[in-house]
């Protein structure tokens, strides 16, 4: 194919909100008159902002947003940390900064209000491997920056979109140079503290051609009683031709965080993404995840986790788009629900005209383990070539009482049973993750959401 062109899942415009944010273009310092910094980084917030000021908020009347409420959103009382206030809260704990995939780390990035701290392996940096935050990358990396800011992810996706390209403050920046191979890998830790703050956040991941790397991220806080917290938030990922990335992203959130993120990859010829989600925190969470196979030969593997207990809200929009010959996704997304908490799943997989030999497989599992929780499923496909082969299920069911009576029978105590039951329910998504510092968050997180 000559053109290649993404064709999304159709989406109503939103209506605009009752309520709109507090936040103002003076807020913004690459739109000071002052400003002097890359006229690129300028020109990119200016855009961002004008997005932001013309979409309006979304509403369950848009169909994207069809199953999430927004209305308790508490939107003019955000506001941004400033002054002697990020001193005042609580730093990062030890726990968040311990490696997940390796004994060691390549490199680490601690984001947090306070300050940014930031260590990569001098053999890296001498290989041109470039691993920082935001700001610095804005200052010192601006060229390299240009080529997927606002170019995988554009602000005029939605309302968030532009909110977290126009007001983003923290943020990572990896770019690995063609052919390097980075065996260690990186890890970075966002951390947002605080009642009524407001955190935006872009993480950017640049692999040129033939090179490789394992990186971690996660967003994380403490959680408070009776109080709001908004993070908005954009991850672009560009795999080059033969490149490969494992990427883990992990979402812990306390549960007051209102959480909403627009996350896409391009993979190119014959390059490789592993991407695994777990999301374990927030109050609310809207998640758009894509994956883009742009070259001929591309594979993309999408493995999500996630247990919802409490009034927690978790609303995953996934999308696979096959866009060359011979492409390859598998997406596996398994959750369990307790109290009255609530997960919506909607993913679609889509072959674009001439995207022959393609090989799609999509599936969503749920576990209900009360009766005041509720889970949504909604796969589809989108076929417009004919030398296919696209799969797609999804279930919601609750726990099986035959086991559980043989387990009982055993004389094994009811929780216990319970809990070995939701086990055994995940163990397909675990075993699709190779790291055993990730399998053994999930599974700790397992136990402390079943009590």
């Amino acid at each position: 194919m000559t053109t290649r062109s993404v064709v999304t899942r159709t989406r109503r415009v939103e209506r605009t909100s009752d309520q709109d944010f507090s936040f103002t273009a003076a807020m913004i310092p690459a739109l000071a008159p002052d400003w002097a910094g890359p006229a690129v980084i300028g020109n990119f917030r200016k855009r961002a902002w004008q997005a932001y000021q013309q979409l309006p908020m979304p509403s369950v009347r848009d169909e994207a947003w069809r199953r999430t409420d927004l209305r308790a959103l508490r939107t003019g009382r955000f506001h941004l940390p400033s002054g002697d206030e990020p001193g005042k809260l609580p730093a990062a704990p030890a726990r968040l900064l311990r490696p997940l995939v390796d004994r060691t780390h390549g490199g680490q990035l601690v984001i947090q209000p306070q300050n940014t701290r930031a260590y990569l392996d001098p053999v890296l940096a001498e290989q041109g491997v470039i691993f920082t935050d935001l700001r610095n990358a804005e200052a010192h990396h601006a060229d390299q920056l240009a080529r997927i800011m606002g170019e995988v992810v554009k602000p005029e996706e939605g309302k968030f979109a532009a909110l977290a390209s126009a007001f983003a403050q923290y943020g990572v920046f990896v770019y690995v140079p063609a052919g390097v191979q980075v065996e260690a890998p990186l890890h970075s830790v966002l951390w947002g503290p605080g009642e009524n703050l407001a955190f935006f956040s872009r993480i950017m991941v640049w692999l040129e051609d033939g090179a490789s790397l394992t990186y971690v991220h996660e967003a994380a806080s403490p959680t408070l009683l009776d109080a709001q917290t908004l993070h908005a938030g954009i991850v672009e990922l560009h795999i080059g031709r033969g490149a490969s990335l494992k990427f883990v992203e992990l979402q812990s959130w306390g549960k007051h965080v209102w959480n909403f993120s627009h996350e896409r990859a391009h993979v190119e010829q014959d390059g490789n993404l592993d991407w695994i989600f777990g999301a374990l925190g927030s109050h609310l969470t809207k998640n758009f995840s894509e994956l883009e196979l742009v070259g001929d030969g591309a594979t993309g593997r999408m493995s999500g986790f996630y247990f919802t207990d409490g009034d927690q809200h978790l609303d995953h929009d996934t999308q696979q788009n096959h866009l060359a010959r011979s492409t390859t996704s598998d997406l596996l997304f398994k959750g369990a629900l307790k109290d009255h908490s609530r997960s919506v799943w909607q993913g679609m997989i889509y072959v674009a005209p001439g995207a022959q030999k393609t090989d799609g497989y999509q599936a969503n599992r749920n576990l209900v383990l009360s009766n005041q929780a509720r889970a949504d499923s909604i796969p589809g496909l989108e076929i417009l070539a004919d030398d296919v082969r696209c799969t797609h299920g999804a279930t919601v069911g609750k726990v099986d009482p035959e086991p559980i009576f043989y387990l009982l029978s055993r004389g094994i105590p009811y929780p216990q049973a319970e809990r070995l039951i939701v086990q055994g329910f995940f163990d397909p998504i675990m075993q699709r993750i190779e790291f055993d510092g990730v399998r053994q968050r999930f599974q700790q997180a397992i136990m402390d959401k079943m009590g």
